[in-house]
């Protein structure tokens, strides 16, 4: 089972409900019901949206001024959710026309850093951790069906992961590597924006090694922007034939433009990698036509927020740290963001799997074990019985009351 051995401690949980077992051949994605008081707030909300979308920023500013006195980031998950997307929209207007607005709703970081956030977000949701434990499953079953080489035997494993953030997702996989291989070695490419933080992870991970009698190493490579894929790799790339070539990227294509996307997918695929680990939002925020993305928004995060609502007691100091410092960012992102400003520009799965497919890529299906790990982790850190899981396509798929959120995959 590669579960998270330094955080063991995290499968106690507030609500204490009793998952309700899922397969593939039972579960069907389809809508939720909402109250009428939610279904309200949201046809206001969509209504303010085509009003701007119109140009109509006067209707627009007067909605606003109602939907904001009737939100509050301290509410229940309608009223939250209102406040972050009418926050969003309210950016969109011109001057003239936000300040007659009494107060413009703002996602404040309460100072909570986006960093200490994110760990966060990794413990009261289940979402990155789904991520990370199955995309770690496929990359251990990678090696193992690696060959007969006495040197793959032994478990050398090289991971490029883009954007390692902390590395909370290699210590699971340190620690398997550790117990099945009789010399196993992990080497670790890892690509982020901050030099200090990269050293900081690399000496974090190091350590873990060594507990564990693991040898490792540790390269950080320095991304000053979207465009050095293009410079770095594979230049600054050190591959030895001896190894396994993971290359992991886990909530990242999805900031990419068309084009980088395509000339770094072509370039992974140059590396010939045994395995590429994918996980994205089921979310079509890439939509050129405004109202379409932002539909396709406030249905994704209506579905979060209920998440949070029904598996975290009411004020919960990380909820709202969560929704303000990390949804809150991505909602006004994909809501007030146009062309370049934009970073969240994710897609459905179909949408991955044909520009994977035409650039030379295969699908690897995942293992029947891989969604066993995944019903254990919902079971231990999260039961709640809204969180279902899907196989679909040789992927895996996690959703919230039976829709669709993200889905992790794994390609050659």
């Amino acid at each position: 089972m590669l579960m998270d051995p330094l955080n063991h401690n995290s499968s106690s949980s507030p609500h204490h409900h009793q998952e309700e077992e899922s397969t593939s051949s039972d579960l069907q994605f389809h809508p939720i019901t909402a109250s009428s008081n939610s279904i309200h707030m949201r046809q206001l909300l969509i209504r303010c949206a085509h009003f701007i979308s119109q140009s109509d920023f006067l209707s627009a500013s007067r909605l606003l001024s109602l939907l904001s006195s009737n939100s509050t980031p301290y509410g229940d998950a309608t009223e939250r959710l209102v406040h972050h997307f009418s926050a969003a929209l309210f950016r969109r207007l011109p001057s003239s026309s936000s300040s007659s607005l009494p107060l413009a709703p703002t996602s404040k970081d309460d100072g909570v850093g986006v960093e200490a956030c994110y760990l966060s977000l990794n413990q009261i949701t289940p979402f990155i951790r789904f991520s990370h434990l199955t995309a770690n499953q496929a990359i251990l079953e990678a090696v193992e069906g690696g060959g007969q080489s006495s040197s793959k035997k032994q478990g050398i494993v090289h991971v490029v992961d883009f954007d390692i953030m902390h590395g909370v997702q290699w210590p699971p996989l340190m620690q398997a590597l550790a117990e099945r291989f009789p010399t196993p070695m992990l080497r670790i490419t890892a690509t982020g924006r901050d030099l200090n933080s990269l050293h900081k992870t690399g000496d974090r991970l190091s350590k873990f090694a060594q507990s564990l009698g693991l040898r490792f190493q540790f390269h950080p490579l320095l991304l000053l922007n979207d465009h050095d894929h293009h410079r770095l790799i594979p230049a600054a790339l050190t591959l030895f034939p001896d190894e396994t070539l993971a290359v992991n990227c886990v909530l990242y294509l999805h900031r990419l433009s068309k084009d980088d996307l395509r000339l770094l997918l072509h370039k992974i695929k140059a590396l010939n990698p045994k395995v590429v680990t994918i996980a994205e939002k089921e979310a079509n925020f890439n939509h050129p036509l405004f109202m379409q993305r932002f539909l396709e928004a406030l249905n994704h995060y209506s579905l979060i927020f209920d998440s949070l609502e029904a598996t975290l007691p009411p004020n919960s100091r990380e909820r709202l740290a969560v929704e303000q410092v990390w949804f809150g960012r991505e909602i006004d992102d994909v809501v007030s963001g146009e062309g370049t400003k934009r970073r969240q520009r994710h897609e459905r799965y179909e949408s991955w799997e044909i520009m994977l497919r035409s650039l030379g890529f295969s699908n690897i299906p995942l293992s029947p074990f891989a969604l066993s790990q995944a019903k254990l982790l919902l079971r231990l850190h999260y039961p709640s019985e809204g969180y279902h899981l899907q196989i679909l396509h040789d992927s895996l798929f996690l959703g919230w009351q039976n829709r669709p959120l993200f889905s992790v995959s794994s390609w050659h």
